[in-house]
């Protein structure tokens, strides 16, 4: 009899710097259309990690479905068949802003990206989520691209935000202070 069989998990097939897309066309790993569903693909792990630490159902709700579409707009990256967003989804995701924009009123500086584990990692998400859009932008102008798509994901980035200062409304956002003072009086802070 033969040994193990190889894992599903590994092909070997990317070891010379290469990988196929869903349609077969071999591309270099560094390319704009891998490093924009790349990207989405990070922001999304960041998502799933805030997700983890939500308890808010409604928030989670909205998470969820933005979890999934941003899964789509990624399969449509790669090349995979079939839509990945439409008006109607992004829609969605300006309703939400709204929505919970309403509950934490309006914003009075620049905040930090903090206010807890679930807001924190959020935070991550977003930002990762707008360089995905700059990388998208990039693929676009090397080649035509859905604009739904690229609008999605500018909006999603935009619920992000608000996310995470709704997760955050119990502690409150963290406002940028340009001249925050040395904490203590510089000499007993124990640096």
């Amino acid at each position: 009899m033969g040994g193990p069989s190889k894992s599903a998990l590994y092909t070997r097939c990317g070891d010379a710097g290469t990988t196929a897309l869903a349609d077969g066309t071999v591309v270099c790993k560094w390319s704009s259309r891998l490093e924009a569903y790349g990207a989405i693909d990070e922001a999304n792990a960041h998502l799933g990690a805030a997700l983890s630490r939500l308890t808010d159902d409604r928030l989670r709700d909205i998470l969820l479905f933005l979890s999934h579409r941003l899964y789509n707009c990624s399969s449509a990256l790669a090349q995979a068949a079939g839509p990945a967003v439409t008006a109607a989804d992004t829609a969605f995701v300006e309703r939400s802003i709204d929505v919970l924009d309403a509950d934490t009123g309006p914003l009075h500086g620049f905040i930090l990206c903090a206010g807890g584990e679930a807001a924190s990692a959020l935070h991550v998400a977003r930002t990762v989520l707008r360089r995905a859009e700059r990388q998208i932008c990039r693929l676009y102008a090397e080649e035509d691209g859905d604009a739904e798509l690229l609008r999605f994901v500018n909006r999603a980035s935009d619920l992000l935000f608000a996310a995470a200062r709704y997760a955050s409304r119990r502690t409150g956002d963290v406002f940028w202070d340009r001249n925050c003072p040395v904490p203590g009086d510089g000499k007993d802070s124990g640096i």
